[in-house]
């Protein structure tokens, strides 16, 4: 396959590329309307009862609120005829919008849960209808039209809806200063490692195919199923970085040859075969650990399953085929624009990584421990580690909503928009709907327990009011308990769990809904589904590994060192985002660790240090199939790999560390975490664990039972016999 594909390229190289700017310009065609077509949100179950309990409140009573409109009038007192009159007007005007359901004002109502406690502000509560597209269209047009000044009163938006609005409109300028600071820097970075502009620039041709071929592939998904507006980041980011590593390894192993004096086709011919080989498995093995995201139902963890399968396979299809074909066109060319102090290419070999291997290997535990030790310090804040789901923490303290959410937890004496939300499958008698109404009121934390029935407030009844009829219907119930506690706490969640515990009215069932339900059950979700999400990334990786080394002991060796690695930047990530540390210098609010994009950050980084596993085991393996024994192949081929693997490690990093620029504060986590992970595992993994694990392995290191070695044998791709080297003098360039 590998021979094809060099002939090709050196045969029809100009067609190969001629066809590759078509094909760029159709997707760049295409892909520009994706952001049209990706959702925010995602973070549910969509089979968690909490999220049947809110499709049946949206179906029979016109859904819960998920709009907050925060009021004060602009001469400090609420009750003046003007404000009055303004309020009234608000209200009117937002009953008579069609995307509007259930709007609560403290106009209609005079309800003191709808004041604040000193009485200068006022709540507004509402429903935006609408799924997960139209909801985010309609919110963001109602925020525009009654937020700001209106005759004498001023309105912020908070809620959900306003919360889903403003993260996606600020992680698309996230997105934007991440790129700006990250293309300019890894050029710069390719051109010092390269020597050369021509080969500095190859890499980002192939990062920005994988990156407009991916946009096209999320607008084709985005048009038939719930695709997340989040996963424009993974996006950009891995596709900019591993366009970068497959262009960079092929590249590389052209001018070794090069200047080793091959001619250009032989020189083409043994890089697509070696390295060609090389990107198959490492984008095989990347792939497969994203697509364990699919195990997961929310669409927001599909959605990066999507978004990279799709730009790994871009990335690995536009190496293989546009790279040597821009190596053939170009030939010795990939070396102009030389920079005035790159003389000559540099040597294929990194005397550092090889002294680092050799001396690892003499003293393996020496050397190991004290990194293992490091490590596992740095995993440790995992132990005391807990999680949540996004909410409007995430965003900046100068963010409307934010601002809202606060004021209201602190100046409120509870609001329905953080309450228990309840509802009933059928029909409820009276007297079971009291006797069931006043049991949840004597639950810790519930405030009161609003019902067709009446309000409940530790055990006693207050007669039903206008607004309580609201509540009932034939064949359903609606009941809200309102509650003082924090949304999201601990004791919130317990609290979900007891209301659960209480049994329903005879004859009917419950179904438990709210911000804190839908927390409660994400976190179930995900934890009842991790466990086969773990083993589909270590089995697919095993298998792959097998296929590609012949050994059992390799693929054995490679799970246990990545979750090492994965383990300490998980670790670091839970002492800065949950614990606190560097908050006021990255400007992010302490928070529980946002569950799904943990989830995230795992299999991307176990994918990219599997990535970087192959790059340094498939030079290892060419060595030691070639005769050599292990610690000498382990040492020349760090010798030989470690630039490359340290280079790409680097430049695929900055391409995350950009993200720690983002104002929202997950979107921060993941970009830090993600490079924090691949530089760990390209240095401590690969420079020292790597090596100490081979030496004291020594030749079990390549055992594999003799049926496994005849399925080897059959199935694992090889690189086929390597063609004959003559002496060559290195050649100038």
């Amino acid at each position: 396959m590998f021979d094809r594909i060099a002939e090709l390229a050196l045969h029809r190289g100009r067609l190969v590329l001629t066809l590759t700017v078509v094909a760029v310009v159709a997707m760049g065609a295409i892909g520009f309307g994706a952001f049209g077509k990706l959702l925010g949100g995602g973070f549910e179950d969509p089979n968690a009862p909490s999220t049947q309990a809110q499709e049946l409140i949206d179906e029979k009573f016109g859904g819960e609120t998920n709009l907050v409109l925060l009021v004060r009038a602009d001469d400090g007192d609420l009750r003046s005829a003007d404000a009055e009159r303004a309020g009234r007007t608000l209200t009117s005007e937002l009953k008579g919008e069609s995307t509007v359901a259930n709007v609560i004002s403290y106009w209609d109502t005079g309800a003191a849960t709808l004041t604040s406690r000193d009485g200068d502000a006022a709540l507004v509560l509402a429903h935006v209808k609408g799924d997960d597209t139209e909801q985010g269209d309609n919110a963001s047009a109602l925020i525009d039209a009654y937020t700001g000044d209106r005759n004498g009163l001023t309105v912020q938006a908070g809620g959900e809806a306003a919360v889903g609005d403003e993260v996606p409109t600020q992680v698309a300028k996230d997105l934007a200063l991440a790129e700006t600071i990250a293309v300019p820097l890894i050029l710069i970075l390719l051109v010092i490692a390269f020597g050369s502009l021509v080969a500095a620039l190859l890499p980002l041709v192939i990062g920005l195919i994988a990156i407009v071929g991916t946009f096209a592939e999320l607008y084709v998904l985005g048009s038939i199923t719930n695709v997340s507006v989040f996963s424009i980041n993974l996006t950009t980011a891995l596709g900019l970085g591993l366009g970068i590593d497959y262009a960079l390894l092929m590249i590389s192993r052209f001018r070794e040859h090069l200047a080793e004096g091959a001619d250009v086709p032989e020189a083409l011919r043994h890089t697509v075969r070696t390295a060609g080989r090389t990107i198959v498995f490492s984008a095989a093995t990347v792939a497969a650990a994203l697509a364990a995201l699919l195990v997961f139902p929310q669409f927001f963890l599909r959605s990066f399953a999507y978004a990279g399968i799709g730009v790994v396979i871009i990335a690995a299809v536009s190496a293989l085929l546009v790279v040597p074909a821009l190596l053939a066109v170009l030939g010795h060319r990939v070396n102009n624009g030389r920079l005035p102090w790159a003389q000559t290419v540099r040597s294929a070999e990194a005397p550092f990584w090889g002294r680092l291997a050799r001396t690892v290997m003499r003293r393996p535990a020496l050397t190991a421990l004290p990194v293992l030790g490091i490590l596992l310090l740095a995993a440790s804040p995992l132990l005391g580690v807990t999680f949540g789901t996004p909410d409007e923490r995430v965003l900046p303290e100068s963010a409307q909503s934010r601002q809202v959410a606060t004021e209201v937890q602190r100046d409120f004496t509870g609001s329905d928009e953080s309450a228990v939300q309840i509802v009933t499958t059928g029909p409820v008698a009276a007297d079971g709907l009291r006797s069931y109404a006043t049991e949840l009121s004597r639950l810790d934390g519930a405030v009161r327990v609003e019902t067709s029935a009446g309000t409940f407030s530790e055990g006693r009844a207050t007669p039903p009011g206008p607004a309580n009829a609201a509540l009932g219907r034939p064949d359903a119930q609606r009941i809200t308990v309102v509650t003082s506690l924090t949304p999201k706490s601990d004791e919130a969640q317990d609290l979900v769990k007891d209301v659960r515990a209480v049994d329903p009215p005879a004859g009917t069932e419950t179904l438990v809904g709210g911000t804190d339900a839908r927390l409660v059950d994400s976190k179930d979700s995900i934890a009842d589904r991790l466990p086969a999400a773990i083993a589909l990334v270590a089995v697919t990786t095993f298998v792959l590994l097998f296929l590609f080394t012949g050994s059992v002991v390799q693929p054995l060796r490679a799970l246990v060192l990545n979750a090492i690695s994965l383990t300490a930047a998980i670790g670091v990530m839970v002492w800065i985002f949950q614990d606190g540390h560097l908050s006021s210098l990255l400007g992010f609010t302490p928070q529980p660790m946002d569950t799904s994009m943990t989830v995230l950050m795992f299999c991307i980084a176990f994918g990219l240090s599997m990535d970087y596993e192959v790059f340094v085991t498939s030079r290892i393996k060419e060595l030691h199939d070639a005769g050599a024994d292990t610690e000498t192949a382990v040492t020349s081929g760090l010798s030989h790999t470690g630039r490359i693997v340290t280079m790409a490690a680097g430049l695929l990093a900055v391409s995350f560390f950009a993200f720690g620029t983002a104002q929202v504060s997950f979107i921060q986590m993941f970009g830090l975490g993600s490079g924090l992970a691949i530089l760990i595992d390209a240095v401590a993994v690969r420079g020292v664990l790597v090596p100490a694990a081979m030496r004291l392995l020594g030749r079990t290191a390549w055992y594999a039972p003799k049926p496994l070695r005849a399925v080897h044998g059959r199935l694992g791709l090889t690189e086929g016999a390597p063609a004959e080297k003559e002496e060559r003098t290195p050649a100038k360039v």
